[in-house]
Protein backbone atom coordinates (compact mmCIF):
# COMPACT_ATOMS: atom_id res chain seq x y z
CA UNK A 1 0.00 0.00 0.00
CA UNK A 2 2.94 2.01 0.65
CA UNK A 3 3.70 2.39 -2.79
CA UNK A 4 0.77 3.95 -4.03
CA UNK A 5 0.60 6.43 -1.73
CA UNK A 6 2.11 9.53 -3.76
CA UNK A 7 0.44 12.70 -2.25
CA UNK A 8 -0.18 13.32 1.17
CA UNK A 9 -2.29 15.55 2.98
CA UNK A 10 -0.55 16.44 6.39
CA UNK A 11 -2.11 18.53 9.56
CA UNK A 12 0.91 20.92 10.22
CA UNK A 13 1.26 23.05 13.22
CA UNK A 14 5.24 23.30 12.90
CA UNK A 15 5.09 21.70 16.53
CA UNK A 16 7.26 19.40 17.59
CA UNK A 17 5.23 16.54 16.12
CA UNK A 18 4.45 17.69 13.00
CA UNK A 19 7.99 18.88 12.01
CA UNK A 20 9.09 15.80 12.20
CA UNK A 21 6.61 13.44 10.08
CA UNK A 22 7.40 15.24 7.17
CA UNK A 23 10.95 13.52 7.23
CA UNK A 24 9.54 10.31 8.53
CA UNK A 25 6.67 10.61 5.88
CA UNK A 26 9.61 10.68 3.14
CA UNK A 27 11.44 7.87 4.82
CA UNK A 28 8.50 5.69 5.44
CA UNK A 29 6.09 5.69 2.60
CA UNK A 30 8.53 6.11 -0.39
CA UNK A 31 8.74 9.56 -0.81
CA UNK A 32 5.37 11.04 -1.05
CA UNK A 33 4.47 14.65 -2.22
CA UNK A 34 3.75 16.56 1.65
CA UNK A 35 1.21 19.34 1.10
CA UNK A 36 1.68 20.79 4.44
CA UNK A 37 -2.18 22.23 6.05
CA UNK A 38 -2.39 24.65 8.82
CA UNK A 39 -5.68 25.52 9.64
CA UNK A 40 -5.65 28.98 10.93
CA UNK A 41 -8.09 29.04 14.07
CA UNK A 42 -6.34 31.90 15.88
CA UNK A 43 -3.00 30.74 17.05
CA UNK A 44 -1.02 33.71 15.98
CA UNK A 45 2.53 34.04 16.17
CA UNK A 46 2.89 30.31 15.95
CA UNK A 47 2.06 30.70 11.90
CA UNK A 48 5.02 33.27 11.85
CA UNK A 49 7.67 31.19 9.48
CA UNK A 50 5.64 28.13 8.98
CA UNK A 51 5.89 28.27 5.37
CA UNK A 52 9.68 28.47 4.95
CA UNK A 53 10.07 25.44 7.51
CA UNK A 54 7.41 23.15 6.01
CA UNK A 55 9.25 23.86 3.06
CA UNK A 56 12.97 23.01 4.57
CA UNK A 57 12.00 20.01 6.18
CA UNK A 58 10.62 18.32 3.04
CA UNK A 59 6.70 19.76 1.81
CA UNK A 60 5.92 20.96 -1.30
CA UNK A 61 3.90 24.23 -0.23
CA UNK A 62 2.20 25.19 2.93
CA UNK A 63 -1.92 26.00 2.85
CA UNK A 64 -2.86 28.04 5.41
CA UNK A 65 -6.98 28.33 5.99
CA UNK A 66 -8.43 31.03 7.91
CA UNK A 67 -10.65 29.00 10.03
CA UNK A 68 -10.92 31.59 13.01
CA UNK A 69 -14.62 32.66 11.98
CA UNK A 70 -16.11 29.33 11.01
CA UNK A 71 -14.78 27.70 14.36
CA UNK A 72 -16.11 30.21 16.50
CA UNK A 73 -19.94 30.98 14.59
CA UNK A 74 -20.60 27.72 14.02
CA UNK A 75 -19.06 25.71 16.88
CA UNK A 76 -18.30 27.69 19.80
CA UNK A 77 -21.12 30.35 19.55
CA UNK A 78 -23.59 27.16 19.81
CA UNK A 79 -22.13 25.86 22.32
CA UNK A 80 -21.81 28.97 24.52
CA UNK A 81 -25.52 29.40 24.18
CA UNK A 82 -25.83 25.46 25.57
CA UNK A 83 -23.31 26.30 28.46
CA UNK A 84 -21.57 23.09 27.35
CA UNK A 85 -18.49 22.39 29.53
CA UNK A 86 -16.62 19.13 29.95
CA UNK A 87 -16.13 18.13 33.27
CA UNK A 88 -14.40 21.48 34.29
CA UNK A 89 -12.80 22.27 30.67
CA UNK A 90 -14.39 24.77 28.32
CA UNK A 91 -13.33 22.25 25.46
CA UNK A 92 -10.67 25.17 23.83
CA UNK A 93 -8.92 22.19 21.81
CA UNK A 94 -12.33 20.45 21.14
CA UNK A 95 -13.69 23.66 19.19
CA UNK A 96 -11.06 23.86 16.44
CA UNK A 97 -10.08 19.93 15.57
CA UNK A 98 -14.01 19.53 13.29
CA UNK A 99 -13.09 22.50 11.33
CA UNK A 100 -9.44 21.43 10.97
CA UNK A 101 -10.52 18.11 9.92
CA UNK A 102 -13.27 19.32 7.79
CA UNK A 103 -10.43 21.50 6.07
CA UNK A 104 -8.16 18.57 5.76
CA UNK A 105 -10.41 16.58 3.92
CA UNK A 106 -11.82 19.28 1.42
CA UNK A 107 -8.13 20.20 0.41
CA UNK A 108 -7.10 16.52 -0.21
CA UNK A 109 -10.21 15.65 -2.75
CA UNK A 110 -8.94 18.80 -3.83
CA UNK A 111 -5.54 17.74 -4.36
CA UNK A 112 -5.86 14.70 -5.57
CA UNK A 113 -4.45 13.60 -2.93
CA UNK A 114 -4.18 9.59 -1.63
CA UNK A 115 -3.75 10.18 2.37
CA UNK A 116 -4.18 12.28 5.05
CA UNK A 117 -1.86 12.57 8.01
CA UNK A 118 -2.18 13.82 11.41
CA UNK A 119 0.17 13.95 14.45
CA UNK A 120 -2.21 13.09 16.99
CA UNK A 121 -0.96 10.51 19.68
CA UNK A 122 -2.73 7.13 20.24
CA UNK A 123 -3.44 7.70 24.02
CA UNK A 124 -5.31 10.93 23.12
CA UNK A 125 -8.69 12.53 22.04
CA UNK A 126 -7.48 14.48 19.14
CA UNK A 127 -6.89 11.33 16.43
CA UNK A 128 -10.68 11.26 17.10
CA UNK A 129 -11.66 14.34 16.26
CA UNK A 130 -9.67 14.64 13.28
CA UNK A 131 -10.78 11.41 11.79
CA UNK A 132 -14.38 11.49 12.57
CA UNK A 133 -14.56 14.67 10.82
CA UNK A 134 -11.99 12.98 7.72
CA UNK A 135 -14.90 10.50 7.90
CA UNK A 136 -17.69 12.34 7.49
CA UNK A 137 -16.36 14.20 4.86
CA UNK A 138 -13.57 11.89 2.89
CA UNK A 139 -15.05 8.35 4.29
CA UNK A 140 -12.59 7.01 1.44
CA UNK A 141 -9.41 8.84 2.50
CA UNK A 142 -6.85 6.66 3.94
CA UNK A 143 -5.45 7.91 7.09
CA UNK A 144 -1.97 7.93 8.33
CA UNK A 145 -1.20 8.43 12.37
CA UNK A 146 2.82 7.93 12.80
CA UNK A 147 2.09 8.06 16.36
CA UNK A 148 0.61 4.76 15.84
CA UNK A 149 2.82 3.59 13.49
CA UNK A 150 6.34 4.61 14.29
CA UNK A 151 9.64 3.43 17.03
CA UNK A 152 9.72 7.16 19.13
CA UNK A 153 8.15 6.24 21.85
CA UNK A 154 8.30 9.72 23.78
CA UNK A 155 9.13 13.31 23.01
CA UNK A 156 13.08 12.84 24.30
CA UNK A 157 12.92 10.45 21.32
CA UNK A 158 10.85 12.98 18.88
CA UNK A 159 13.55 15.81 19.52
CA UNK A 160 16.75 13.26 19.14
CA UNK A 161 14.87 12.41 15.58
CA UNK A 162 14.45 15.84 14.84
CA UNK A 163 18.19 16.64 15.74
CA UNK A 164 19.16 13.82 13.53
CA UNK A 165 17.50 15.19 10.78
CA UNK A 166 18.48 18.92 11.12
CA UNK A 167 14.92 19.85 11.66
CA UNK A 168 14.62 22.97 13.45
CA UNK A 169 12.34 23.54 16.96
CA UNK A 170 11.85 26.84 19.16
CA UNK A 171 11.71 24.40 22.41
CA UNK A 172 14.06 22.43 24.25
CA UNK A 173 13.94 19.12 26.53
CA UNK A 174 13.35 21.68 29.36
CA UNK A 175 10.75 23.49 27.95
CA UNK A 176 9.32 20.43 26.16
CA UNK A 177 5.37 20.95 27.32
CA UNK A 178 2.82 19.72 24.86
CA UNK A 179 0.56 22.92 24.07
CA UNK A 180 -2.37 23.54 21.93
CA UNK A 181 -3.28 27.03 21.26
CA UNK A 182 -5.89 28.67 19.24
CA UNK A 183 -8.37 32.10 19.80
CA UNK A 184 -10.19 30.21 22.45
CA UNK A 185 -7.53 28.63 24.53
CA UNK A 186 -3.77 27.73 25.56
CA UNK A 187 -3.47 24.44 27.12
CA UNK A 188 -0.20 22.47 29.14
CA UNK A 189 0.87 19.33 29.61
CA UNK A 190 4.01 17.21 30.28
CA UNK A 191 6.87 17.25 32.19
CA UNK A 192 5.91 18.61 35.90
CA UNK A 193 2.42 18.50 35.04
CA UNK A 194 2.55 14.93 34.82
CA UNK A 195 2.20 14.29 38.37
CA UNK A 196 -0.99 15.83 40.05
CA UNK A 197 0.93 16.65 43.57
CA UNK A 198 2.79 18.96 41.39
CA UNK A 199 1.94 22.62 42.36
CA UNK A 200 2.16 24.62 38.69
CA UNK A 201 4.41 27.38 38.50
CA UNK A 202 2.65 29.90 36.99
CA UNK A 203 4.59 32.55 37.44
CA UNK A 204 7.76 30.27 35.63
CA UNK A 205 9.07 32.05 32.88
CA UNK A 206 7.58 31.41 29.53
CA UNK A 207 5.08 29.35 31.12
CA UNK A 208 1.48 31.48 30.48
CA UNK A 209 1.18 33.02 27.18
CA UNK A 210 -2.13 34.68 26.96
CA UNK A 211 -2.23 35.52 30.82
CA UNK A 212 -0.33 36.71 33.89
CA UNK A 213 -1.13 34.92 37.36
CA UNK A 214 -3.69 36.07 39.60
CA UNK A 215 -0.74 37.05 41.66
CA UNK A 216 0.50 39.48 39.67
CA UNK A 217 -2.57 40.85 38.01
CA UNK A 218 -3.49 44.80 38.63
CA UNK A 219 -4.50 45.66 42.11
CA UNK A 220 -7.51 47.86 40.85
CA UNK A 221 -10.53 46.51 38.95
CA UNK A 222 -11.60 46.64 35.38
CA UNK A 223 -15.02 46.79 34.07
CA UNK A 224 -16.32 45.09 31.13
CA UNK A 225 -19.69 45.33 29.11
CA UNK A 226 -20.76 41.81 27.02
CA UNK A 227 -24.08 42.43 24.50
CA UNK A 228 -25.75 39.45 23.40
CA UNK A 229 -28.79 39.24 21.08
CA UNK A 230 -30.24 35.71 20.89
CA UNK A 231 -27.04 34.41 23.23
CA UNK A 232 -24.66 35.37 20.71
CA UNK A 233 -22.15 38.17 21.86
CA UNK A 234 -22.47 41.15 19.57
CA UNK A 235 -20.51 43.98 21.40
CA UNK A 236 -17.82 44.81 23.57
CA UNK A 237 -18.10 47.92 25.78
CA UNK A 238 -21.00 49.42 23.66
CA UNK A 239 -19.03 48.61 20.50
CA UNK A 240 -20.48 46.15 17.92
CA UNK A 241 -18.16 43.91 16.82
CA UNK A 242 -17.88 40.37 14.86
CA UNK A 243 -17.66 37.39 17.51
CA UNK A 244 -14.05 36.78 17.08
CA UNK A 245 -13.02 40.14 17.76
CA UNK A 246 -14.98 40.15 20.73
CA UNK A 247 -13.00 36.82 22.33
CA UNK A 248 -10.14 38.92 21.31
CA UNK A 249 -10.63 41.62 22.95
CA UNK A 250 -11.78 39.35 26.38
CA UNK A 251 -8.71 37.57 25.88
CA UNK A 252 -6.49 41.44 25.93
CA UNK A 253 -8.63 41.87 29.21
CA UNK A 254 -9.18 38.24 30.68
CA UNK A 255 -5.70 37.78 30.74
CA UNK A 256 -4.51 41.25 32.11
CA UNK A 257 -6.39 40.12 35.05
CA UNK A 258 -5.58 36.84 35.66
CA UNK A 259 -8.93 35.26 34.49
CA UNK A 260 -9.69 31.61 33.15
CA UNK A 261 -6.61 29.67 34.63
CA UNK A 262 -7.42 26.40 35.68
CA UNK A 263 -5.59 23.34 36.97
CA UNK A 264 -7.64 19.95 36.19
CA UNK A 265 -7.61 16.22 35.53
CA UNK A 266 -9.80 15.24 32.74
CA UNK A 267 -11.19 11.77 31.74
CA UNK A 268 -9.99 11.17 28.44
CA UNK A 269 -11.94 9.28 25.49
CA UNK A 270 -9.76 6.75 25.91
CA UNK A 271 -9.95 5.79 29.47
CA UNK A 272 -7.28 7.16 30.82
CA UNK A 273 -6.90 10.62 32.87
CA UNK A 274 -4.93 13.70 32.16
CA UNK A 275 -3.30 16.88 33.85
CA UNK A 276 -3.30 19.36 32.13
CA UNK A 277 -3.51 23.64 32.83
CA UNK A 278 -5.56 25.65 30.67
CA UNK A 279 -5.68 29.62 30.06
CA UNK A 280 -9.07 30.37 28.52
CA UNK A 281 -9.60 34.52 29.77
CA UNK A 282 -11.80 35.21 26.66
CA UNK A 283 -14.24 32.20 26.96
CA UNK A 284 -14.85 32.47 30.27
CA UNK A 285 -15.42 35.83 30.62
CA UNK A 286 -18.07 34.93 27.99
CA UNK A 287 -19.61 31.80 29.40
CA UNK A 288 -19.83 33.62 32.91
CA UNK A 289 -21.48 36.66 30.86
CA UNK A 290 -24.07 33.97 29.26
CA UNK A 291 -24.70 32.48 32.28
CA UNK A 292 -25.62 36.00 33.97
CA UNK A 293 -28.26 36.63 30.88
CA UNK A 294 -29.86 33.43 30.97
CA UNK A 295 -30.68 33.73 34.66
CA UNK A 296 -33.12 36.78 33.92
CA UNK A 297 -34.39 35.49 30.44
CA UNK A 298 -34.81 32.08 30.33
CA UNK A 299 -37.53 30.16 32.08
CA UNK A 300 -37.08 27.87 34.76
CA UNK A 301 -37.79 24.17 32.58
CA UNK A 302 -36.25 24.97 29.97
CA UNK A 303 -33.02 26.37 31.45
CA UNK A 304 -33.06 22.80 33.91
CA UNK A 305 -33.37 20.91 30.81
CA UNK A 306 -30.61 23.19 28.53
CA UNK A 307 -28.18 22.37 31.89
CA UNK A 308 -28.98 18.62 31.20
CA UNK A 309 -28.02 18.44 28.14
CA UNK A 310 -25.06 20.68 28.15
CA UNK A 311 -23.28 17.55 29.45
CA UNK A 312 -24.09 15.54 26.31
CA UNK A 313 -23.41 18.10 23.87
CA UNK A 314 -19.61 18.67 25.76
CA UNK A 315 -19.40 15.11 25.76
CA UNK A 316 -20.50 14.89 21.67
CA UNK A 317 -17.90 17.82 21.11
CA UNK A 318 -14.95 16.45 23.48
CA UNK A 319 -15.59 12.96 21.57
CA UNK A 320 -15.29 14.33 18.04
CA UNK A 321 -18.78 13.91 17.16
CA UNK A 322 -19.50 17.31 16.02
CA UNK A 323 -20.66 16.45 12.36
CA UNK A 324 -23.21 14.45 13.54
CA UNK A 325 -27.49 14.59 13.68
CA UNK A 326 -27.33 14.76 17.41
CA UNK A 327 -25.45 17.70 17.12
CA UNK A 328 -28.00 19.16 14.56
CA UNK A 329 -30.85 18.34 16.77
CA UNK A 330 -29.04 19.93 19.76
CA UNK A 331 -28.18 22.95 18.44
CA UNK A 332 -31.53 23.59 17.13
CA UNK A 333 -33.08 23.53 20.77
CA UNK A 334 -30.01 25.50 21.76
CA UNK A 335 -31.00 28.44 19.68
CA UNK A 336 -34.37 28.21 20.47
CA UNK A 337 -33.96 28.36 24.27
CA UNK A 338 -31.78 31.11 23.28
CA UNK A 339 -34.23 32.98 21.24
CA UNK A 340 -34.54 35.71 24.09
CA UNK A 341 -30.86 36.04 25.69
CA UNK A 342 -30.89 39.11 24.47
CA UNK A 343 -29.43 42.21 26.76
CA UNK A 344 -26.37 43.87 28.11
CA UNK A 345 -24.12 42.03 30.69
CA UNK A 346 -21.51 44.00 32.88
CA UNK A 347 -19.16 42.55 34.96
CA UNK A 348 -15.85 43.13 37.17
CA UNK A 349 -12.71 41.48 36.58
CA UNK A 350 -9.98 41.27 39.56
CA UNK A 351 -7.29 39.06 40.33
CA UNK A 352 -8.47 35.85 38.93
CA UNK A 353 -12.46 36.07 39.82
CA UNK A 354 -15.37 37.41 37.63
CA UNK A 355 -18.17 39.86 39.80
CA UNK A 356 -21.34 40.77 38.63
CA UNK A 357 -21.94 44.12 38.20
CA UNK A 358 -25.27 44.31 36.51
CA UNK A 359 -27.77 42.56 34.06
CA UNK A 360 -30.38 44.20 31.89
CA UNK A 361 -32.40 42.76 29.07
CA UNK A 362 -36.08 43.82 27.26
CA UNK A 363 -36.99 39.91 27.58
CA UNK A 364 -36.25 39.65 31.25
CA UNK A 365 -38.32 37.58 33.55
CA UNK A 366 -37.91 38.76 37.06
CA UNK A 367 -40.41 40.91 38.81
CA UNK A 368 -39.46 43.02 41.24
CA UNK A 369 -42.92 43.34 42.27
CA UNK A 370 -43.73 39.97 42.68
CA UNK A 371 -40.20 38.49 44.81
CA UNK A 372 -39.97 42.12 46.78
CA UNK A 373 -39.81 41.68 50.67
CA UNK A 374 -42.58 44.21 50.62
CA UNK A 375 -46.03 45.09 49.39
CA UNK A 376 -46.53 43.24 46.09
CA UNK A 377 -49.35 42.13 44.37
CA UNK A 378 -48.46 38.30 44.93
CA UNK A 379 -51.38 36.65 47.32
CA UNK A 380 -49.32 34.56 49.67
CA UNK A 381 -52.38 33.01 50.49
CA UNK A 382 -52.44 30.83 47.49
CA UNK A 383 -49.39 29.31 48.36
CA UNK A 384 -51.28 26.99 51.16
CA UNK A 385 -53.39 25.24 48.41
CA UNK A 386 -50.19 25.09 46.61
CA UNK A 387 -48.52 23.13 49.01
CA UNK A 388 -51.56 21.06 49.95
CA UNK A 389 -51.68 19.49 46.45
CA UNK A 390 -47.78 19.57 45.62
CA UNK A 391 -47.20 17.24 48.93
CA UNK A 392 -50.53 15.28 48.08
CA UNK A 393 -48.14 11.74 47.31
CA UNK A 394 -46.06 12.35 50.37
CA UNK A 395 -49.06 12.98 52.62
CA UNK A 396 -50.77 9.41 51.45
CA UNK A 397 -47.44 7.74 51.50
CA UNK A 398 -47.79 8.79 55.59
CA UNK A 399 -51.44 7.84 55.91
CA UNK A 400 -51.02 4.67 54.56
CA UNK A 401 -47.64 3.78 56.62
CA UNK A 402 -49.85 4.61 59.61
CA UNK A 403 -52.66 2.36 58.12
CA UNK A 404 -55.01 5.25 57.89
CA UNK A 405 -55.99 4.68 54.59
Amino acid sequence: MAKEIKKIVLAYSGGLDTSIIIPWLKENYNDPEIIAVSGNVGQADELEGLEEKALKTGASKLIVADLVDEMVDEVIIPSLKMGAKYEKYLLGTAFARPVIGKKLAEIAIEEGADAICHGATGKGNDQVRFELAIKRFAPEMKIIAPWREWDIKSRDEEIDYAEAHNVPLKISRETNYSKDKNLWHLSHEGLDLEDPANEPDLDKEGFLEMSVSPYKAPDEPTYVTIDFEAGAPVAFNGEKMKASKIIEKLNEVGGANGIGIIDIVENRLVGMKDRGVYETPGGTILYFAHEQLEMITVDRDTLHVKQKLAVDYADMIYNGKWYSPLQEALTAFANESNKNVTGSVKLKLYKGNIIPAGTTSPYSLYSENLVTFGESDYDQKQAEGFINLWGMPLTVQALLEKGML
